[in-house]
């Protein structure tokens, strides 16, 4: 898809027809209008505004941080930079609590950018949150397994679905959250056996990152992708290029040039 070419912004229904033909939904973060620009002209399906924008944009350690505010923001910088992707956006640690309070949340963030839907973390507590913001016209991306805002309460980073209790709480939560409305279904760091298993059980999209290859669709943090990271990426991540490196390069070319082109200024001193 050329820059030039304008096309009609994919729709939930667009996604729903993806998951019946078996094609796969391709999904990732965008934090800005000229990443959201260049996302959407690769011929991405669906750009997330994550709260992960706590970690590679604003340099937190987590993304509990991150405010409703900060979402809002850049959200709607996406939305301005993007043209035919359908654009998903994080409702932040603490905006997601009571189906009342996440009503009024979801419903600002759709009034103040424009995106079509937005992403809520958290299994079956989250199920009565998923029906009400659906009841009022809202389209709803679940997120089980790793939940980043969850990190203080599982008690770091890990893999999820390794033993029979977890795995079946994790099927019972996917299926409850499709029965509730969710769209589609972010599966994060689950193990690809129950990945899989639990893709087939459902007839909405699962969105797999760090979950196997057999999920309906797949999303990386942009970062991750093009190795624009201080750090090393996670190990299911593999970068595609090395953007770092380009940018480290660039700026210490020019850092050179302007210090040995215009040499010392001479100091002129004047008389009081």
């Amino acid at each position: 898809m050329s820059a030039q070419t304008p096309s009609k912004r994919l729709t939930i229904r667009d996604i729903a027809a993806m998951r019946r033909r078996g094609e796969a939904v391709a999904m990732l973060t965008a934090y800005d209008a000229t990443m959201a620009a260049l996302v959407d002209m690769s011929g991405a399906d669906m750009i997330l505004v994550g709260d992960s924008l706590g970690n590679v944009v604003l340099g937190h350690e987590t993304t509990l941080p991150v405010t409703l505010d900060d979402m809002i923001r850049h959200a709607a910088a996406v939305k301005r930079g993007s043209q035919r992707a359908l654009l998903v956006c994080d409702l932040p640690f603490g905006a997601v609590t009571d189906p009342d309070t996440t009503l009024v949340n979801a419903m600002r963030v759709l009034k103040e950018t424009g995106v079509e839907a937005v992403k809520i973390e958290g299994g079956l507590a989250m199920v009565p949150v998923v029906e009400k913001l659906v009841a009022h016209g809202i389209a709803v991306v679940a997120h089980i397994g790793l939940t980043p805002q969850h990190v203080h309460q599982m008690g770091g980073y890990y893999m999820h679905g390794k033993d029979e209790a977890s795995a079946a709480r994790l099927r019972a939560e996917a299926l409850a959250l499709e029965a509730a409305g969710a769209f589609a279904i972010v599966l994060e760091c689950v193990t690809p056996a129950l990945a899989a298993e639990i893709t087939h059980s459902l007839t909405i999209p699962t969105i797999g990152i760090g979950s196997g290859k057999d999920c309906a669709g797949q999303v990386l943090v942009i970062n991750d992708l093009i190795g624009l990271n201080i750090t090393p990426p996670p190990s299911f991540a593999k970068p595609r290029a090395d953007v770092a490196s380009v940018i480290r390069t660039a700026v210490g070319d020019y850092v050179a040039e302007t210090k040995t082109k215009r040499g010392p200024i001479p100091l002129v001193l004047r008389a009081d």
